[in-house]
């Protein structure tokens, strides 16, 4: 288990204190927004902020209010999906700062894969168990206008009981002006061709400010949310995210949950809440310098409050709160699980994006090392598709992997004895 510093004690002790004692350290205003969260009531997006801003002495007690509301909303199960990601072009011409996957069609790294290869790739993962490909690329400005829908198409012929969960928001409002169709259109074609949901990636921090700072403002806040919105209306689902841990702080941080949460309130489009953690060691943001004061991704106690906040404020609304084991590694990632997480995300099989940006916790979990990690975190393993339904529990037995796409460094024993640092859970 992490330790976040030396008079901090680890994760799991927290889990013998009782609430009562927890709250006893905090400070008569963190304790007051505590108790309302765990009487089931909403925690504004001031109070979300004040929690965001509270001392280490007091994380304690956020992360084990998260647990419990946790508990209320979602029960003891962890969930995970087979999936597998599919990055059909890196080519990109956004000029995103953080991003450290964009090429130029002239560069050596450039790729444009073929449809047929994507089909291909969807047809593997199918084999291999997967019941999703999610897809997404740079925006190439050589895609012809009705690109991704055929994208879509190609992968649905191949793979008819595939679900294809495709194309940011970003992408969408991309695909629209090249297809010279209002949003509304373009995304009833993209579902009549096969399209099952959609990423909510893409929105970064949704601060007018702070998207001016990364992307230059180029989707605005307001066509991210018009996206996202016209997506539910015409019946696709989505996830939400944030990027944190850059130019940004608790008032970006609580004001992005809070337009979340009013998305959902209205729509109830999103699936699930996927805190994303900047990765910066081959960022441009970060390594030129792009920006002064850029900060070398959050720390571990920003991570822990992420999660754990988004957790309170999100109750009944988002009630899958998902860590990104592929940006903070297998062992933070099963820590979190005691701090409101509810679900470890996607087997993967590739990733590319995060590894272009210096994360280098691989590109797939099978579905053996996702099920020990959550038992050995106390809790019950339970495979389900993009929508949040059940498909599989492993009360009685093991998952049945098919082997890796590449050359692992690990094998599911070792891994589990890596990350927990003792012997393996049954």
């Amino acid at each position: 288990m992490f330790e976040l510093h030396d008079a901090q004690p680890r994760a799991a002790d927290q889990l013998l204190k009782p609430m009562g004692g927890l709250l006893s350290e905090c400070t008569p205003g963190v304790r007051e927004i505590l108790e309302l969260a765990l009487s089931g009531e909403e925690v504004s997006r001031k109070q979300g902020e004040a929690l965001f801003r509270c001392s280490p002495r007091e994380l304690s007690a956020v992360m084990r209010a998260a647990d419990t509301v946790r508990k209320q909303r979602s029960g003891d199960e962890v969930s995970f999906v087979v999936v597998r990601n599919i990055n059909f072009t890196n080519v990109c011409y956004m000029g995103c700062r953080f991003c450290g996957f964009a090429k130029r069609k002239e560069d050596a790294e450039a790729q444009w894969i073929s449809m047929e290869e994507v089909a291909h790739r969807a047809q593997v993962a199918w084999d291999r168990g997967a019941t999703e490909v999610c897809m997404q690329g740079g925006l190439h400005p050589d895609l012809p206008p009705t690109y991704y829908r055929d994208l879509v198409l190609a992968v649905k012929k191949q793979v008819p009981n595939m679900h294809v969960h495709a194309f940011s928001p970003f992408e969408v409002w991309f695909g629209a002006h090249k297809r010279k169709m209002p949003t509304k259109e373009f995304l009833l074609e993209l579902k009549d061709a096969g399209l099952g949901s959609m990423p909510g990636t893409a929105a970064e921090i949704l601060d007018i400010e702070v998207r001016k700072q990364l992307t230059r403002n180029k989707l605005t806040t307001e066509a991210w949310v018009d996206t996202i919105r016209t997506a539910h209306e015409v019946g696709l689902r989505s996830t939400s995210t944030i990027m944190y841990g850059h130019v940004d702080g608790p008032s970006h941080w609580a004001a992005h949950i809070d337009l979340l949460r009013s998305i959902q309130k209205d729509t109830g489009g999103f699936t699930e809440f996927v805190p994303l953690g900047f990765v910066h060691s081959e960022s441009p943001l970060y390594v030129e310098k792009a920006i002064p004061g850029v900060r070398a991704g959050a720390t571990m106690e920003e991570h822990i409050k992420m999660h754990s906040i988004a957790r309170l404020m999100l109750a009944r609304w988002i009630d899958n709160i998902q860590v990104s084991w592929v940006k903070l590694g297998a062992q933070r990632a099963g820590d979190l699980l005691h701090a409101g997480v509810n679900d470890l995300g996607g087997t993967l099989m590739d990733e590319s994006i995060s590894r272009s940006a210096g994360a280098d916790f691989g590109e797939e979990l099978t579905s053996t090392e996702m099920v020990r990690l959550i038992r050995y975190a106390g809790r019950r393993p339970v495979r389900r598709n993009t929508l949040y339904e059940r498909l599989e529990d492993f009360d009685d037995h093991e998952p049945v992997d098919l082997g890796t796409l590449k050359p692992r460094s690990h094998d599911p024993i070792q891994f589990v004895r890596s990350v927990t640092g003792s012997r393996v859970v049954p």
